[in-house]
């Protein structure tokens, strides 16, 4: 994805956060006031289609596809789930390493 796009999305991302009703002029404040150069085209683009279709939906949705899985080999079958469930117990034991303590948490 192009940095034009990027930097509408973060806009709009921004404006829904702060409840703030998505709007091409306010995408284009957002974006210059990020010094991102964009096109003319892309908050007109995104203010049109956030008047169509929620961010909550589209972020939801987002959440919601099914992970990428594993593609079949051209000439082979695909693994079986079994097969994979077991790999993944097989693999847990493993020790973790340690993270060294700066003295904050994440969420502290």
């Amino acid at each position: 994805m192009a940095s034009s796009e990027m930097a509408c999305v973060y806009a709009a991302l921004i404006l829904h956060d702060e409840s703030i009703s998505i709007t091409e002029d306010k995408i284009s404040a957002l974006v210059k006031a990020a010094n991102v150069e964009v096109e003319a085209f892309w908050p007109s683009l995104f203010a049109k289609l956030l008047q169509k279709v929620s961010v909550d939906d589209i972020v939801k949705g987002m959440s919601a596809a099914p992970a990428a899985g594993v593609a079949p080999v051209a000439g082979g079958a695909a693994p079986d789930a079994s097969g994979a469930a077991e790999e993944k117990k097989e693999e847990e034991p493993e020790e973790e390493e340690e993270d060294e303590d700066m003295g904050f948490g994440l969420f502290d």
